[in-house]
């Protein structure tokens, strides 16, 4: 990995060495209609509740998003968005942890900023006109990420020759292009976007592959796989009983070399990690 640490706006994290574990990032969606809880903390009193619930579990990041990008997902409005998502960077800023917005618009991007997020993830890699430039001269940490096409047609049949390689080969360009603009590395992750634009074995052979693509890339890798149709296929759960299959897929990824995992579910997936890591690091005698 090229960086120790990771550096996310105010707060850096350990990469490696004996302070770095995998971080969790919790899930504040500020949607009516995201896949998993849309509607469930659409008021600024539900999702500053829920953001409190998350501190309390021991969450490392909160990633506040104000725009569905489930499969099918309509473009919303930039002022929309912006109605949405800023009222919850201001209240939660001096929470102390690091805050986290997902949106693609470099409007709401340098908005966000000014109001003190630490961190814009960008499910279309920073592509938009401007989006780089937005990003480059603040401290903000990036999550790169992957996804065939947009949200309303990427789960129309997607194809690659060897998504491994084709994903790997787009977030390495991404990155480049991040560097050029004078961005450090220590301040980008890459996510390679498991469901936006994959089937089932797509994900499997992505989730596989973690470890070598983050070597391969020099880069700490975000895994989303929570609630997502993925563990449904598997399980044969709703989205509202996808909770255990989540924590398998956290488990896996970490095992793989994950270092942030982004999760609807923090305070069953942040108990899941001290175990496995206390599992995983025990030396006898």
């Amino acid at each position: 990995m090229t960086s120790p640490y990771f550096q996310c706006g105010r707060f850096r994290f350990a990469m490696s060495g004996p302070g770095a574990r995998p971080l969790v990032m919790g899930i504040l969606n500020i949607t009516p209609d995201s896949f998993s809880d849309g509607g469930q903390f659409h008021s600024l009193d539900l999702a500053l509740s829920h953001a409190e619930q998350m501190l309390a579990d021991g969450v490392d990041i909160i990633d506040i998003g104000g725009e569905s990008s489930r499969p099918g997902a309509k473009p919303l409005p930039l002022e929309e968005e912006l109605k949405r998502v800023l009222p919850v960077v201001y209240a939660l800023r001096d929470c102390g942890k690091p805050l986290s917005v997902d949106t693609c618009k470099p409007a709401v991007m340098a908005e966000a900023l000014e109001a003190g997020a630490d961190m814009i993830n960008d499910i279309y890699g920073f592509r938009a006109s401007d989006a780089l430039r937005v990003v480059k001269d603040s401290d903000c940490a990036l999550c790169i990420m992957h996804m065939l096409r947009d949200p309303s047609t990427m789960q129309d049949q997607p194809q690659y020759d060897d998504v491994v390689f084709e994903v790997t080969s787009f977030l390495r360009k991404r990155v480049e292009a991040a560097r050029a603009e004078g961005i450090a590395d220590a301040r980008m992750c890459v996510d390679p976007g498991f469901g936006f634009g994959k089937t089932m074995v797509h994900n499997l052979a992505l989730l596989n592959n973690i470890a070598q693509m983050q070597i391969d890339l020099g880069m700490p890798l975000l895994a989303g796989l929570s609630r997502k149709s993925m563990i449904g296929a598997i399980t044969g759960k709703p989205v509202d009983k996808r909770g255990a299959g989540s924590i398998s897929a956290a488990l896996f990824a970490a095992a793989q070399g994950a270092r942030i995992i982004r999760v609807h579910d923090v305070a069953e997936t942040v108990d899941a990690l001290k175990v496995w890591q206390a599992a995983s690091q025990y030396q006898p005698g």
